[in-house]
C-alpha cells in the first residue's frame, strides 16, 4: 500500500515557511496559522515528509485565509522520513511512525481543538495522512474530510465514513491506482445520504497537491486546483 511513489519528489523542508507560527499543541509541535478565534478549524494531516514542507505549510496559510483556524501538526517527533538517510529506509522507518500511531497522536490535538471552543473540524489528509484522516471521520471525532492522494485506504474505510468526505486520486498511481479510487465512490454512491465527491485527476502524480515544483506553471495549476477543491469542500460542509 505503499512504496516509491510515497517517497518521491520529497520537499526541501523549512522550519521557517509561511506565515503561522510553532507551538505545542495537543502534545505535539504544531504549525498554527489563522484567527484563534474561529470556531472552525481545520487539520492538516502531512504526508511522511511531515509539517516542515514548504508547499504544505502554503496551503495551510490559504485555508486560514478563508476564516479558518487551521493546525498542521508534527507526528514525526522531529524525524520526517528523509529518502538520503540509508541508515533508516522505509520500511524501517514506518515501523516508528505508522498509520496507528498517527491516529492516536492525532486524538488529543482534536481533543484540544474542541477544548479551545471550536464548533466543527474539518480535516486533509495527504498520502499517509490520508488514512488517519478516515480513521477519525469513522467515529465523528471530525465533521469533514478530504483525502488527496490517499495512501493505505481501504474500501472496507470508505465503507465505515458517513460524514461529508471528498477524495481526489491522481491518474498515475500505483498506491491507490484509479481503479481503486473507483471502488470508494462506488461505496460513496451507494450512500447518498453521505454528501461526496469522488474523482480521479488527470495528467497528475501521487503526492502532486503537495509534492510539486513551483516553477512548473503546470504543476503549480494542478495543485491549485485541487487546494480550490479543498477551500470549495469546507465552504460548503465544515459549518
Amino acid at each position: 500500500m505503499a512504496g516509491a511513489e510515497c517517497c518521491s519528489n520529497p520537499p526541501t523542508l523549512n522550519p521557517n515557511a509561511g506565515i503561522g507560527h510553532v507551538e505545542k499543541f495537543g502534545g505535539l509541535d504544531s504549525y498554527l496559522t489563522g484567527s484563534p478565534h474561529s470556531n472552525l478549524a481545520v487539520l492538516l494531516i502531512s504526508d511522511i515528509f511531515g509539517y516542515e514542507a514548504p508547499n504544505l505549510r502554503n496551503l495551510a496559510d490559504k485555508i486560514a485565509a478563508a476564516g479558518y483556524y487551521v493546525v498542521v501538526p508534527n507526528f514525526f517527533n522531529g524525524e520526517p522520513f528523509d529518502p538520503q538517510n540509508t541508515n533508516r529506509p522505509f520500511p524501517e522507518w514506518i515501523k516508528d511512525h505508522g498509520v496507528d500511531k498517527g491516529f492516536e497522536d492525532a486524538k488529543p490535538v482534536v481533543e484540544a481543538l474542541k477544548s479551545k471552543g471550536i464548533s466543527a473540524i474539518g480535516a486533509v489528509g495527504f498520502c499517509w495522512g490520508a488514512k488517519i484522516v478516515v480513521e477519525l471521520a469513522k467515529p465523528k471525532l471530525i465533521q469533514v474530510a478530504v483525502l488527496l492522494h490517499p495512501s493505505y485506504v481501504t474500501v472496507e474505510d470508505i465503507c465505515a465514513v458517513d460524514i461529508p468526505i471528498g477524495i481526489l486520486g491522481a491518474e498515475k498511481d500505483e498506491i491507490s491506482p484509479p481503479e481503486l479510487i473507483k471502488k470508494f465512490k462506488e461505496v460513496l454512491n451507494a450512500k447518498p445520504e453521505v454528501e461526496s465527491y469522488v474523482k480521479v485527476v488527470p495528467n497528475v502524480e501521487h503526492g502532486w497537491t503537495v509534492r510539486y515544483d513551483t516553477g512548473d506553471a503546470e504543476a503549480v495549476k494542478a495543485a491549485e486546483e485541487a487546494h480550490q477543491f479543498v477551500l470549495e469542500w469546507f465552504a460548503k460542509h465544515l459549518k
